[in-house]
């Protein structure tokens, strides 16, 4: 009985909230129709130039991210190439990865979803194993280990699983989140609530993020093979 009248009540709460939201939304557009109507067709023919203006540099910039590798999750074949991407494209994710280890297959499956969710953003891997000496200079010891490099530098590391709600079968939507973290692609949801923390609401065993767990030191990608 008393597991119902909680029910109830949240339900009532939730029911409040959505129409509180709608009726915000309802004020916005009212607002923005009243603008309109307010505008004289010189006005309005400047908004429109204007919008199709940044749809057109939308376009531009988009059609530039493909032509250097965004919008596919790719597999780069050595040290050399890491520094060559890096320094073509502000966001750079590269998962630095070994061919025996099953944690790597999991998070392959979700930077491909997301590579492609996320073309402001250069999604990599490379093989550990083939590049000592950039693991060696970006102190990376645990495989696997997400680099997250943004205008030539890393900024910043997920490292294993931890940050992920410390379990294999964390989703993209949490990986998403942990990337827009570190801002190194735009995410739209809210970085104040976890997407492993809904689940814990559910029963469902994970660790809470420690702040302490995301670096942000910097280390200088910079070839040195000039």
């Amino acid at each position: 009985m008393a597991a119902d009248t909680s029910v109830e009540r949240l339900s009532k709460v939730l029911e409040n909230q959505m129409l509180q939201t709608t009726q915000v939304v309802e004020e916005q557009l009212d607002a923005e129709i009243q603008k309109l109507d307010q505008m004289d067709e010189d006005e309005l023919e400047r908004l429109k130039e204007r919008r199709l203006e940044a749809l057109k540099k939308s376009q531009q910039q988009k059609q530039d991210w493909l032509s250097k590798g965004h919008g596919e999750y790719r597999e780069i074949p050595s040290e050399r190439d890491f520094f060559r991407e890096v320094k073509e494209s502000q966001n750079v994710v590269c998962h630095f990865y070994k061919d025996t280890s099953f944690r790597c297959v999991v998070l392959d499956k979700h930077l491909a979803t997301l590579a492609k969710k996320h073309i402001e953003t250069k999604f990599l891997k490379l093989n550990a194993e083939k590049s000592p000496f950039l693991c060696e200079r970006l102190h990376i010891k645990v495989i696997p280990t997400l680099a997250l490099v943004k205008d030539g530098k890393t900024q910043d590391f997920i490292v294993g699983f931890t940050d992920l709600g410390n379990t294999d079968d964390f989703t993209t939507e949490t990986l998403e989140w942990r990337l827009g973290c570190s801002a190194i692609i735009n995410y739209s949801g809210n970085l104040m609530d976890p997407p492993f923390q809904s689940q814990k609401k559910f029963g469902t065993s994970v660790t809470k993020l420690d702040k302490k767990t995301i670096r942000g030191k910097k280390y200088d990608s910079d070839s040195d093979d000039d």
